[in-house]
């Protein structure tokens, strides 16, 4: 039985405490995800937050300075953690805010805890400096650190009774977080080249004159860098098209937060298209108050109509 803060099975204190904590976190630190999750219910809110807070720990290991072996052992310390949570072996009463939460938030909702077992494993090839060939294997990657986590968030939403290919909806969730990642990879061009990671697949690099250098950030003379940003942004745009056939299925407010967060990520999309070159002059990002717009606009459903007949195959 789900444990609240109030009634028969009230949320015990430490508990709440480590919400609190998490929240915290997410409001201090998630850019965009905070928008879109203020939009859910109390519970949902909590269950997220604390998948983000555990995320972000994973992340901030391996954004880090620490050197490359002390990152591996971090992250597998932290795996560790996720596998007492796994076995029910954290106590309401533990050290650890996120381990609490997290632990609560996977007895209240069927939160398929392997997906951050993923993530780590993504952030395990980051901190061993992968690249990526094709778009195939950069996918791999997306989907440990982006698409696991919207599978995972979908575990929160749940779908609604009876919703028609709702079977899918796992699959749609998945390539919802490899369009936003792939969006993050553009926004984040000259930041990933100044600590020497490069993540666009190396065939198209080629494709577009602009493997040389590409990793400092300055594309070669005579490269066609705008067709190459172009060309991801094609392909970013068909994985939100199809993602957003997730939408139809969640209940309003879960639609509403998915519809928030990809609303914030189609107008970065949007700003990188009218601009190539601005992502490297540094991150491309949106003003506070447009992504309170686009969080409201979801809220009334208004982004959510337009995404759905998107994810049809319809034009706003």
């Amino acid at each position: 039985m789900s444990r609240t803060m109030e009634g028969p099975n009230p949320m015990p204190a430490p508990v709440q405490a480590a919400y609190a904590y998490c929240e915290a976190v997410t409001g201090g630190q998630a850019r965009n995800f905070a928008y879109g999750i203020r939009l859910l219910p109390a519970g949902k809110r909590q269950a997220m937050s604390a998948l983000y807070a555990f995320s972000r720990r994973v992340d901030d290991i391996g954004d880090g300075t620490l050197a490359p072996e002390t990152k591996h052992v971090r992250l597998e310390d932290t795996r560790a953690l996720l596998d007492r949570i796994r076995k029910g072996d954290v106590e309401d009463d533990d050290t650890d805010p996120v381990a609490v939460a997290l632990a609560d938030a996977a007895q209240r909702y069927p939160l398929p805890l392997d997906g951050l077992d993923e993530l780590i494993d993504g952030v395990l090839m980051d901190v061993r400096g992968a690249s990526y060939e094709t778009w195939d294997d950069l996918k791999v990657y997306c989907r440990c650190v982006a698409g696991a986590i919207g599978r995972l968030s979908l575990a929160v939403f749940g779908t609604q009774p009876g919703a028609p290919g709702a079977e899918r909806a796992p699959e749609y969730a998945d390539t919802l977080g490899l369009a936003l990642q792939l969006t993050n990879i553009l926004r984040d061009v000259a930041e990933d080249a100044a600590g020497g990671r490069v993540y666009l697949p190396a065939d198209d690099l080629a494709k577009f004159g602009c493997t040389e250098g590409f990793g400092t950030g300055r594309p070669p003379a005579g490269s066609d860098f705008a067709g190459l940003v172009h060309y991801e942004v094609r392909r970013a745009r068909a994985l939100f098209t199809e993602g957003y056939r997730l939408l139809p299925m969640l209940d309003r407010r879960s639609g509403a937060c998915v519809a928030a967060m990809a609303g914030i990520y189609r107008r970065l999309l949007d700003r990188i298209e009218r601009d190539p070159w601005a992502v490297l002059r540094g991150r491309v990002s949106l003003p506070g108050h447009e992504k309170a717009y686009v969080a409201v606009r979801g809220l009334s459903g208004l982004d959510a109509r337009v995404i759905g007949r998107q994810g049809h195959g319809g034009r706003p």
